[in-house]
């Protein structure tokens, strides 16, 4: 740790309150519910498996939201690292400054432009290929939805506890039915029907490269859409052109390296998991993948799943830049209408 660490833990924290008080409850009520449930656990450090008692999280909800009420129209605040204050978006300058601390700071924006910031200890970090990765592991501030890894530039994050908390929903989802599909297969795989909270353990240290994987094919892909790619999101003032932008870098960003990468070391039970979170407007897009990943039991015929990953390379890189040439109303029209542009 390092001298200040309170102060700068605060700031994190402050900042992410903040953010929290504008964009939290942007989300349906059913995900914002969830989602400050496992807030309270993660605030008050409970164990996966143990259920946050609903009165006492019903009252936390009523003061948090009580106190954003406060807070939403603040300004963030500085972000304090031995004795300097820097700009609480200005992540590689922070993380510079923390080197050699053992700790890992994110800032950034999300989806539909909102904040978001944590401060964790670093487990990990290396170099792969031209991009500098970091694993975090205790998270020390942090806001509601958590997201599991992100690209900052050449600099790849990953954050174990958000993914191992995104993990244990989506199992306590399916534990309720036990549908058949590609979450049971990988949860099957990690033996989550014997021991589910060993299970989740290895799932997230597995799972780890998956995300890894899919942040170095984001930086891939922004290699090959260029820097007009960020100056586009960053324009879109409705959700519809965004999803439809993100779905179409997602799905180029897993043809370049994660399924190639995947496929060659023969990881089924990472395809699975890798299939259970290929939904929404990524599915739409790409109903090849979707009919390679059922050509058999398993997970799909690797020559069919290569092929298929091999097009949407192409048919991906092809239609990024398209999107790059149209206004918001006309990525608006397209998303729409998905078969149209689908592979």
């Amino acid at each position: 740790m390092i001298a200040g660490m309170a102060a700068l833990v605060n700031a994190v924290q402050t900042n992410c309150d903040i953010a929290d008080a504008r964009h939290a409850r942007d989300v349906s009520l059913c995900t914002y519910l969830l989602g400050m449930r496992e807030f309270y656990r993660w605030e008050h450090q409970l164990p996966y498996g143990v259920s946050p008692p609903r009165d006492e999280v019903g009252r936390w909800i009523a003061e948090r939201e009580a106190r954003w009420e406060l807070i939403a129209a603040d300004d963030f605040v500085a972000v304090p690292v031995a004795g300097r204050e820097f700009d609480p978006f200005a992540a590689q300058q922070v993380n510079a400054a923390l080197a050699g601390s053992g700790l890992v700071y994110g800032a950034g924006l999300g989806r539909f432009h909102k904040p978001h910031f944590f401060l964790g200890q670093l487990d990990r970090e290396e170099q792969r290929g031209e991009a500098h990765l970091l694993v975090c592991g205790c998270e020390y501030a942090r806001d509601v939805s958590a997201i599991p890894a992100a690209s900052q530039g050449a600099t790849l994050i990953v954050r174990r506890e958000a993914l191992r908390q995104w993990l244990w929903e989506k199992a306590e989802g399916w534990n309720v039915k036990q549908q058949d599909g590609a979450l049971k297969s990988a949860l099957l795989g990690y033996g989550f029907d014997v021991d589910p909270q060993a299970a989740i353990e290895r799932m997230t240290d597995g799972e780890i490269e998956t995300l890894v994987l899919h942040e170095e094919g984001e930086f891939a892909a922004g290699r090959l859409l260029g820097h007009a790619w960020a100056d586009k999101l960053a324009g879109f003032s409705g959700k519809r052109a965004e999803l439809l932008a993100r779905a179409v870098r997602d799905n180029l960003a897993d043809c370049l390296v994660t399924l190639p990468a995947l496929l060659q070391r023969d990881a089924a039970d990472s395809l699975h998991f890798w299939f259970s979170t290929f939904d929404g407007l990524r599915r739409e897009l790409f109903p090849r993948l979707v009919e390679a990943y059922g050509s058999r039991v398993g997970a799909g015929d690797p020559a069919i799943l290569a092929a298929a990953a091999t097009a949407g390379r192409a048919h991906f890189t092809v239609l990024g830049r398209r999107l790059l040439d149209l206004d918001e109303a006309g990525i608006e029209a397209l998303s729409h209408a998905p078969a149209s542009i689908s592979l």
